[in-house]
């Protein structure tokens, strides 16, 4: 199994977009403001949300199944016992990495995940990871 932070480093220094499941529209929420940020470190946002229509300047899809085009990496702001579902979901999507923020955890996320593949990053913030390791979104 693979160090964790070999993973972190690996996901934001290969990946150009960040598929963002549970983007929020309130900017007081890490689910507004850590998009925003990385956003402003040149990664693409695709936020996914099923009651807003744009955020971040982006189309918001309802589902992952709903996105038009291939999705690679998928960062969850929902709660852990939500994460096996939408793991599930960022599997049928074609996602080759899945990110749980700071605080989610699922051992049953990790397994689907793992089970098909997929890098796999839990319960780490995408601005922590990204400040540490001082990286801005590959070109």
């Amino acid at each position: 199994m693979p160090d964790t932070d070999d993973v972190v480093e690996q996901i934001l220094s290969t990946y150009e977009t960040i598929t963002v499941v549970g983007a929020s529209t309130a900017p007081e929420k890490a689910a507004h403001r850590v998009p925003l940020h990385m956003q402003h470190h040149g990664w693409r946002i695709i936020p996914v949300n099923p009651k807003a229509d744009e955020l971040f300047g982006e189309k918001v899809y309802r589902v992952l199944a709903d996105i038009p085009e291939q999705v690679g990496l998928v960062d969850v702001f929902r709660p852990s016992p939500d994460t096996p579902e939408i793991a599930r979901q960022a599997v049928a999507a074609g996602a080759t990495a899945l990110w749980l923020q700071l605080g989610i955890v699922s051992a049953e996320a990790r397994k689907i995940a793992e089970d098909a593949g997929l890098l796999y990053v839990e319960d780490r913030c995408l601005i922590i990871e990204q400040r540490r390791l001082g990286v801005d979104a590959p070109k």
